[in-house]
């Protein structure tokens, strides 16, 4: 009787060997290089027309710099210089003027009319197309339009009030209708996309909540508060705070309406362009300007990631 020699099993490689992995490792290069590719172009693009120019304005705040003479190296005196401006105080306080005008109308106004977009059934296409229509202007365009609304002499809406009998305005030259003026402009040239948005969002809320409150007996502004509301607050919170880092940034209006030394209407962006281009020449000035507005921004760009990443 023979006896079975034993199996030996090999020793324990731990895996794969070096020269294998070296193979696989160049088979997937090979095979994702085109991806790797256009990857890399992606994020030199990124890199030099996005973070450079931010890591560049950060540099340029603490210098002097006028494109004359060579940059001068001044540390904090910049943002001094800012803080002991009168105009600082005042252009923010302008922009915090314009944001709350305009989230009181830009963001009530869209969903008071996405509300009513929903509920109409005939020409859907034709009243959301007539709503969407000012985005899709160029926003130069728009601003010229309503200059010509606001002209103080044959302007259409002074026009209209002579014929009614009314007192006439200097709108944009008014301290008091000033601000409300360019907000107009600015509610109205972009309430379209913030109205689709939320028309959107209408239509994804399941019908059968509404036709139970309709069998329970609720009125339409309980409907509005129980359900609507409640199931639109996630979206009605992202579009707080992107219209909040929108408006902050306001410049064409203020600056093609009232120009750059109105103080009623003068605003941050307004204020940056004064440093660098007008009153200064001095680019330093407004990169330490731009520097503490994305400090601000940065502020309620990070709520917003965390709000958005919690509903994830």
């Amino acid at each position: 009787m023979t006896s079975e020699r034993p199996k030996v099993r090999p020793p324990y490689s731990g895996g794969a060997s070096p020269a294998s992995r070296r193979d696989k490792l160049r088979r997937k290069l090979g095979d994702n290089a085109l991806g790797y590719l256009f990857m890399a172009a992606g994020i030199a693009c990124f890199a030099l027309f996005s973070w450079y120019p931010l890591v560049r304005g950060v540099i340029l705040s603490f210098q002097q710099v006028n494109f004359v003479t060579d940059p001068i190296w001044v540390g904090f005196d910049n943002f001094k210089a800012i803080f002991d401006d009168p105009l600082f105080y005042t252009a923010w306080w302008n922009t915090l003027k314009f944001t709350v005008l305009a989230l009181i109308l830009g963001y009530l106004v869209p969903f008071a009319i996405a509300v009513v977009l929903n509920e109409i059934r005939h020409f859907k296409g034709f009243f959301r197309i007539a709503v969407y229509l000012p985005v899709m202007l160029p926003p130069i365009v728009v601003v010229l339009l309503w200059k010509f609304f606001y002209d103080p002499g044959n302007g259409l809406f002074n026009t209209v009030l002579s014929a009614l009998h009314l007192p006439t305005s200097d709108w944009t030259q008014s301290p008091k209708m000033s601000m409300i003026s360019l907000v107009l402009v600015s509610t109205w040239a972009n309430m379209g996309g913030a109205t689709i948005m939320y028309l959107a969002a209408l239509q994804n809320i399941p019908g059968e909540l509404y036709e139970a409150a309709e069998l329970e007996g609720a009125s339409i502004w309980q409907r509005l508060r129980h359900i609507t509301i409640p199931q639109m607050r996630f979206i009605m919170l992202v579009l707080l705070l992107l219209q909040i880092v929108a408006t902050m940034q306001v410049f064409i209006e203020p600056y093609q309406l009232t120009g750059t030394t109105n103080p009623d209407t003068i605003t941050v962006m307004v204020l940056i362009y004064r440093y660098a281009f007008t009153v200064n020449n001095d680019f330093g000035l407004a990169a330490a300007m731009s520097v503490l507005l994305f400090i601000v921004l940065g502020v309620f760009s990070a709520v917003y990631l965390r709000v958005t990443r919690d509903k994830d």
